[in-house]
């Protein structure tokens, strides 16, 4: 086979190459700002704000505000809650420390089993509603931060491939260069 011609050859698969990872990038970027936006969409619906400043300022065990949520909370003090790490942040420092300080743990099921067990308890019928509703609540945001996470992947991905695609078309562009440089009667 002559070296010119595999030159061209390779220099045309790697061009199909460069196209591909066009193409998979621009989805890629396509399925990150998707997954964002529905993120921030969604999350902006519920209207949740994070704990003021101030409320932080006050801080006290066994209060809607404690201490230990402080580190994970306070950076978005008086914040409408609007991405996927936020909704983290707000699952498993605000909704998570707050069912945890229940009876039970504030685990559905066990509060749940004892409710059955003593069907005219109303406290426990009450907790079993507000747990019900949190571990919900905290589910639907641990649900958006995942998602959103599946739209950064998919941010690095796209710009990966970008990279790439820039990377094989210059090599492209050198084997092109190379055949036509090459002698016509060189041999592999």
């Amino acid at each position: 086979m002559k070296r010119r011609t595999l030159d061209r050859l390779a220099s045309l698969g790697g061009t199909v190459v460069v196209v591909v990872l066009l193409v998979a990038g621009s989805l890629l970027m396509w399925g990150a700002s998707f997954a964002n936006s529905s993120v921030h969409n969604q999350l902006a619906q519920q209207d949740i704000v994070f704990p003021t400043a101030r409320q932080f300022a006050n801080a006290k065990p066994g209060t809607e505000i404690t201490p230990s949520m402080k580190p994970y909370l306070l950076q978005y003090a008086g914040k409408k809650l609007l991405t996927g790490p936020e909704a983290e942040a707000y699952a498993d420092h605000f909704i998570a420390v707050h069912l945890s300080e229940m009876p039970y743990k504030g685990v559905y099921s066990q509060i749940s089993a004892a409710s059955m067990a003593n069907p005219k308890n109303a406290k426990l019928q009450s907790m079993v509603q507000t747990v019900f509703k949190g571990t919900t609540l905290r589910g639907l945001l641990l649900e958006a931060y995942a998602f959103g996470m599946f739209g950064t992947i998919a941010l690095w991905a796209g710009i990966s491939s970008f990279i790439l695609a820039a990377i094989m078309l210059l090599l492209v562009v050198l084997g092109f260069i190379h055949s036509r440089k090459t002698p016509e009667t060189a041999e592999i």
